[in-house]
C-alpha cells in the first residue's frame, strides 16, 4: 500500500524511542538554525509532529520525516513528542523525505507584512520592547526590525498596496528616509505615485538615495546628489532587473548568522558572486523574512544585524 494511503495514528511517545536512522536524507545541520528552533520548542512545544513508522518488536519507531524536529526537540530538552505513525515502505522512504521538503514543505513563510503585525500584536502584550524581545529570545534590535514592515505610513502602504513598491523592504527602507530627510521622501513618494499603472519602481532607485543620505554603505554616485532621483521611465529603469524581487521583513525563528561585509570592489558577475550555498542562503532568508532570491538584501540585513550587536 502506497504511503498515502496508510492511515495515519496520532500518539505522544518518548522521544528516545525514535530512531533517525542512518540513511535519513537530512545529513547536515546548521547549528544557529537548530538552537533557533529548540528555542521555539521550549516556549511552545513541537508544533509539527514527526512521521514515525509503526513500533518494531523492541518498541521502537524507525523516524521518516522530521529529523531537525527531532534534534532541536532533544536540544531542548524534550522527553516526549507528538508523532504521526504511519507505515512507510523501505522503497518509499526517501521520496517522502524529499518531498516533504520540496518547496518549503510543510510550512511556507508568512507575507512580511502579516508577519509584521503578528510579532508586534504579541509585543504589545508586554510591558517594555525589552521584555518582549526577550520573549521571542531575541534583542529589542531585531524586535524593531521584525515590526517595521506592521508600521509603514499611509503613503507607503497604499504604494505597496498598488504594486509600484514591489518589496517590503523597500518600503521599509523609504520609511527611514523619511526620518532622515521628510523632503526627499515626499518628493520620491510623490513620483512613485505618479508612475504608470503596471510600471514598479526599480529597487536601485531607492538603494541609491539611502546612499546619498549615508543609510546605507555603498558606492557613492560620481554625479552630484539630486533633490529626488529622475523618475522618468528609461528602458532599463521600466524593465524589472533581473531578479531583483521583493525583499523586506521580518520573521520569528533564529538569531541571524554573521556575514562579513562585502568588499568595496565592484560586483562581481553573478556566475562568481553565487558561491554561497543556495540552501543556507534560503535559511537565512527565511529567518530575516526576505526573500531567498535577492541576495544582496540578505547580505544587507546581516550587515545591519552584526554591526547593531556591535553597537556599531
Amino acid at each position: 500500500m502506497a504511503f498515502k494511503d496508510n492511515p495515519a495514528e496520532f500518539r505522544i511517545i518518548d522521544i528516545a524511542l525514535i530512531e533517525p536512522g542512518p540513511d535519513h536524507v537530512r545529513q547536515h545541520f546548521d547549528e544557529a538554525s537548530l538552537k533557533g528552533l529548540a528555542n521555539s520548542i521550549s516556549r511552545k512545544g513541537l508544533i509539527h509532529p514527526l512521521v514515525v513508522q509503526p513500533a518494531d518488536g523492541t518498541g521502537r519507531h524507525a523516524l521518516v520525516v522530521g529529523e531537525r524536529r527531532r534534534r532541536a526537540a532533544l536540544l531542548a530538552g524534550e522527553t516526549a513528542v507528538p508523532v504521526l505513525v504511519r507505515a512507510c515502505s523501505p522503497e518509499e522512504v526517501l521520496e517522502v523525505q524529499v518531498f516533504e521538503n520540496l518547496g518549503l514543505g510543510v510550512r511556507a513563510a508568512l507575507d512580511p507584512r502579516d508577519m509584521a503585525n503578528a510579532i508586534q500584536t504579541i509585543a504589545e502584550r508586554f510591558e517594555s520592547k525589552d521584555a518582549a524581545a526577550e520573549h521571542f529570545g531575541r534583542t529589542a534590535t531585531w524586535l524593531a526590525q521584525a515590526t517595521a514592515a506592521a508600521n509603514l505610513s499611509p503613503q507607503v502602504s497604499a504604494l505597496l498596496e498598488s504594486g509600484k513598491i514591489s518589496s517590503t523592504s523597500t518600503a521599509i527602507q523609504l520609511e527611514k528616509l523619511a526620518q532622515k530627510n521628510e523632503a526627499k521622501a515626499e518628493t520620491l513618494i510623490g513620483q512613485i505615485a505618479q508612475l504608470p499603472e503596471g510600471e514598479k519602481l526599480p529597487k536601485q532607485v531607492v538603494e541609491k538615495v539611502l546612499v546619498e543620505e549615508g543609510l546605507r554603505r555603498g558606492k557613492k554616485p560620481d554625479t552630484p546628489p539630486q533633490a529626488a532621483p529622475d523618475m522618468a521611465p528609461s528602458p532599463a529603469a521600466a524593465q524589472p532587473a533581473s531578479p531583483s524581487p521583493a525583499a523586506a521583513e521580518v520573521p520569528p525563528w533564529e538569531e541571524a548568522p554573521v556575514a562579513p561585509a562585502a568588499p568595496a570592489t565592484p560586483a562581481a558577475p553573478a556566475t562568481e558572486r553565487r558561491r554561497v550555498n543556495p540552501g543556507k542562503v534560503k535559511m537565512v532568508a527565511e529567518i530575516l523574512g526576505l526573500e531567498a532570491e535577492d541576495e544582496e538584501a540578505v547580505l544587507a540585513r546581516l550587515i545591519d544585524e552584526f554591526l547593531a550587536l556591535k553597537g556599531a
